[in-house]
This record gives C-alpha cells, sequence and structure tokens, in this order.
C-alpha cells in the first residue's frame, strides 16, 4: 500500500477534560498517514487521482479548532472519518494527535493518542 504523509500541523483548539482547557484552549499538533494506491495518480499526473494535501488539512483543521471536545480520541475519530468519507481513494487512515502542553504534572515533550482506521 502507499502512503502520503501529512505532519506536524499545528492548531489551537480548546479540547480537554479540564474547564481550563475548554476555557483557554491550547496547542495540538496532528500527524496524518494516508494509505491508498497512488498508481493511478501517478500515471495520470492528475491531481483527481490523488489526496488533495490542502484539502486534507483543511478537514482537520477545521475538525480541531472546531467543536470542544473532552477526548483527543474523539477528535482523531472525527478526522479519521470526514477524510475517509471526503477521499474515497483512501484504503485507511492513521491520525496522531499530540497535546504538547497537557495540564499535568511531569517532564515530557508531549502526550499523543493515534488511531487507524480502514475503510470498511
Amino acid at each position: 500500500m502507499d502512503k502520503i504523509y501529512i505532519t506536524n500541523m499545528k492548531f489551537y483548539g480548546y479540547h480537554g477534560v479540564y474547564p481550563e482547557e475548554q476555557k483557554l484552549g491550547q496547542r495540538f499538533n496532528v500527524d496524518l498517514v494516508l494509505g491508498c494506491d497512488l498508481i493511478n495518480a501517478s500515471n495520470s499526473d492528475n491531481i483527481e487521482h490523488t489526496v488533495h494535501y490542502g484539502q486534507a488539512y483543511e478537514i482537520t483543521k477545521e475538525i480541531v479548532e472546531g467543536e470542544p471536545r473532552k477526548l483527543v480520541e474523539t477528535v482523531a475519530e472525527q478526522i479519521s472519518h470526514a477524510l475517509l468519507q471526503q477521499f474515497t481513494i483512501l484504503t485507511s487512515c492513521t491520525v496522531k494527535v499530540i497535546k504538547p502542553d497537557p495540564p499535568i504534572p511531569g517532564h515530557y515533550d508531549s502526550v499523543a493518542i493515534e488511531i487507524t482506521r480502514t475503510r470498511s
């Protein structure tokens, strides 16, 4: 399977379990790995035969910067669902949502979740 990577997209959203997260907001980074067959795109040199990166970014942005959710798992699920719906070429979609500054004590670079969904 071929893959398209869109990595380290940066957004500001209001997701989190704690009230201050939904009030103050925080940074979120998102990585996508989009599984598909790119043979038609490479042979035709036609953007209609692949995933338009700009559209994938905009879909992701709309969800991350949109309605607040308590869990980043929910955010990732919404992104994967929207991308699989928009791009029929996709056979799988891996979404990683990263919180660089979660409101928990400790020393770390970030916390993240990653989900993979396939077309059924």
